[in-house]
């Protein structure tokens, strides 16, 4: 096959890839470090990485583009006329004050893990122990957390305890979605509203891993293949709009099982394959 056709099909792959994992429940950095593996790494880092994170980005951004106006507006508004007096802020500005809060452990631990985690725990054997012990915790919180609370019951310490989980899926495998779904579910949040309030959440995660990532290819003078990006990045973009429709509907009736036992499944096939010296 040409090798710009195969770059083309593997950025369209990777693409799909990228919006079913980064917002379904089932990790997008364990499935990313287990793709290369599979179908080649011969595109530079910048290239992909950059593009794939560019494209959930976008389709968060465009998704809940009225909150983000509604969000933006509030805080103009609020901010000057109320200040600190945070219990007088409207809706819409609270839950933009919820997102940086629950952004925050991410921000901090991201650097400080980043070496570690690259080290220790970006191998097949790895990925899949945590698919496994995530899976665990995942069906846990979402089997015994109560339906009782909606978006509006956000509090600053409940959009940080849902941010220190966020930040645990720093570990390839754990999936950024289903581990702060899972901590909103323990605190009693309706699984919609838990949804709802994760994707919100990658946005700022998902744009400072774009950014990490062009500032290390970068500094490792890595060549931008920006055709294959583009398309890359049109792909998942396009598919992460229907995955974060789909799903916001599936969770309003249904728990989180099926991702579970498909994370299950993987695992084992992996651990399968490392043994038998596939992987």
């Amino acid at each position: 096959m040409d090798v710009v056709l195969a770059d083309y099909l593997r950025a369209v792959a990777l693409g799909l890839l990228q919006a079913l994992t980064e917002f379904l429940p089932i990790s997008s950095s364990g499935h990313l470090v287990l793709a290369p593996r599979v179908i080649g790494d011969q595109v530079s880092s910048l290239t992909f990485d950059v593009g794939l994170h560019v494209g959930t980005l976008l389709a968060v951004l465009v998704y809940f583009w009225r909150d983000w106006v509604d969000i933006a507006v509030a805080l103009l508004r609020d901010v000057p006329r109320h200040r600190a007096r945070i219990a007088e802020w409207s809706a819409p500005s609270r839950l933009g004050l919820w997102i940086v809060i629950a952004t925050i452990p991410a921000v901090i631990a991201g650097p400080v893990l980043e070496r570690t985690i690259e080290g220790l725990v970006r191998t097949p054997v790895a990925v899949a122990i945590s698919l496994l012990f995530f899976s665990l915790v995942i069906w846990l919180a979402d089997h015994m957390g109560a339906e009782r609370r909606r978006e509006a019951d956000l509090t600053a310490r409940r959009a940080l305890f849902i941010g220190v989980a966020q930040a645990i899926a720093l570990i390839p495998g754990t999936s950024r979605s289903g581990i702060s779904i899972a901590a909103a579910r323990w605190l009693g949040f309706e699984r919609g509203a838990a949804a709802r309030f994760s994707f919100m959440l990658s946005a700022p995660a998902v744009a400072g891993a774009a950014t990490l990532t062009i500032g290390g290819a970068l500094k490792d003078g890595d060549a931008v293949a920006w055709g294959p990006m583009v398309v890359g990045a049109i792909t998942a973009a396009l598919a992460g709009l229907l995955v974060i429709r789909v799903l916001l509907v599936y969770v309003q009736s249904r728990s989180l099982d099926v991702f579970i036992a498909y994370r299950v499944a993987l695992a084992c096939v992996v651990l399968a394959a490392v043994a038998l010296g596939w992987l």
